[in-house]
């Protein structure tokens, strides 16, 4: 067989958008997905989870519309019809990555694919009983649901009485009573969507705040926003799930919570096993594979993006990987920057945030101000939120002028951030930022607002 100028293992964002771009650079590619096409992503996260998440959304302004003068009766949600209009989203793009592969010349194995070293003519991997030889390694093997050591776990797998997000996504009936075991941003996404759709939830988060490092302020609008129909219990620890509950500790007190459903969702972990690293001695931290700047391992050649590197997981992070690595392949100057990543929660309001917050550029030696402004600065918000607490913050440094990092909660807030990572990616002054023309009226309008105010 003839030798591929790229391998790529995992047909996720990053190793899919990877086998275009190389591809698109004159490469010769060959790409493995055992799978799915489209990876976790496509399939069983990010376009899965918004697609249920809208459903919700139209499901609450339908009933809760009375303040705009609308009123509608007899609302009722439909899970079923809500997953299989998931499952044609997710057929549809899937399609599209599978014929933009085809139209570009990329051979596309289905099937697992094993590193077994380095042979005549390059790096050599095993798939479905054949060899493949390539000049160069993509690892793109994304990241798995991270299964916590509690008693009775195993078992409620089994039985179905526990799922993890790769689950929960297909299931057509829904929960009177949801536990979720996590509150980072998976498992409060899905919590948020049961509780708004009809079911009790109740979020069991370990740490002493949800949501990671997302804003506190932010976290305290979320559960103040769902505190109907959620609660949420933070620094506490699952001790059991037995058949029909789950058994944990409240400042230091044994408490049960009796479910028909629990979501298993605290974290995920790069996926790295069985994939044959140690025949080519690839330096790992854990199960993460390290990389520096332009996705490089310690091996020449080879190549770690996405989840598995344990960087960043999010899909868009894997994309610019994805080019950075390709651009190091063709000798085009490039490297990552992950200060300048956004992150969305996409709940209901939407929370986004990008580089520092006011407390971590303090602890980096930084002198920065912090202005917080209200949502209600732009005119399109008040008009279409009823009494709502979305609001941004703008951390500017104030040496430079230069700003450092953006947090903000309100709606479309996922579709602007992008205008704040421009911002702190550019590191372009004040000044000359005060100078943009934000359309009127539109909610991105508070960021003009906030700039005048440092």
């Amino acid at each position: 067989m003839d030798t591929f100028d790229l391998l790529v293992i995992g047909g996720g964002p990053g190793g899919y958008l990877c086998a275009e771009r190389a591809a698109q650079g004159g490469m010769k590619v060959c790409l493995f997905e055992g799978r799915h096409m489209g990876g976790t992503c496509l399939n069983e996260g990010c376009i899965p989870t918004k697609t249920l998440l809208n459903s919700a959304k139209l499901y609450r302004h339908a009933k809760d519309s009375a303040a705009f003068g609308v009123t509608a009766e007899n609302v009722t949600f439909d899970q079923t019809k809500v997953i299989e209009r998931k499952g044609k989203v997710v057929k549809s793009l899937v399609t599209g990555v599978e014929k933009t592969m085809k139209a570009l010349g990329i051979t596309v194995i289905t099937e697992n694919a094993r590193i077994a070293g380095r042979g005549e003519g390059g790096f050599q991997v095993t798939a479905g009983g054949e060899t493949y030889t390539g000049k160069r390694l993509v690892i793109a093997s994304g990241a798995e649901s991270v299964i916590p050591p509690i008693p009775g776990v195993k078992e409620g797998l089994e039985s179905g009485f526990a799922v993890t997000s790769r689950e929960i996504l297909d299931r057509k009936e829904l929960p009177k009573e949801l536990v979720v075991v996590g509150g980072g941003v998976v498992g409060l996404e899905l919590a948020c969507y049961y509780a708004t759709v009809g079911a009790k939830v109740t979020v069991i988060e370990m740490l002493p705040k949800i949501a990671g490092n997302t804003d506190p302020e932010i976290c305290k609008i979320i559960t103040d926003t769902y505190k109907k129909s959620m609660t949420v219990k933070t620094s506490c620890k699952v001790l059991e799930l037995t058949k029909d509950s789950v058994v944990f500790e409240e400042k230091g007190e044994r408490k049960e919570i009796k479910c028909d459903l629990v979501l298993l969702s605290v974290g995920r972990k790069p996926h790295t096993q069985d994939l044959g690293l140690e025949t080519l001695g690839i330096e790992m931290d854990r199960a993460a594979i390290v990389t520096d700047r332009h996705l490089c391992t310690n091996v020449a050649g080879v190549y770690a993006i996405g989840d598995c590197n344990g960087k960043s997981l999010l899909a868009h992070t894997a994309y610019r990987e994805a080019e950075v690595a390709v651009n190091h392949m063709l000798g085009k100057p490039d490297e990552m920057r992950y200060n300048v990543i956004p992150s969305v929660l996409y709940v209901d309001p939407e929370a986004a945030s990008v580089g520092e917050s006011k407390a971590s550029a303090e602890e980096k030696g930084l002198h920065v101000k912090e202005v917080r402004l209200s949502m209600n600065f732009a005119g399109r918000y008040l008009a279409e939120v009823d009494r709502g607490r979305g609001f941004l913050k703008l951390v500017v440094d104030e040496d430079t002028h230069r700003v450092l990092g953006c947090h903000m909660i309100g709606s479309y807030v996922s579709e602007f951030i992008l205008s704040a990572a421009m911002m702190v990616d550019t590191e372009l002054p004040i000044e000359r930022l005060q100078k943009l023309v934000f359309p009127h009226p539109t909610v991105c309008e508070v960021i003009r607002e906030a700039l005048f105010q440092i």
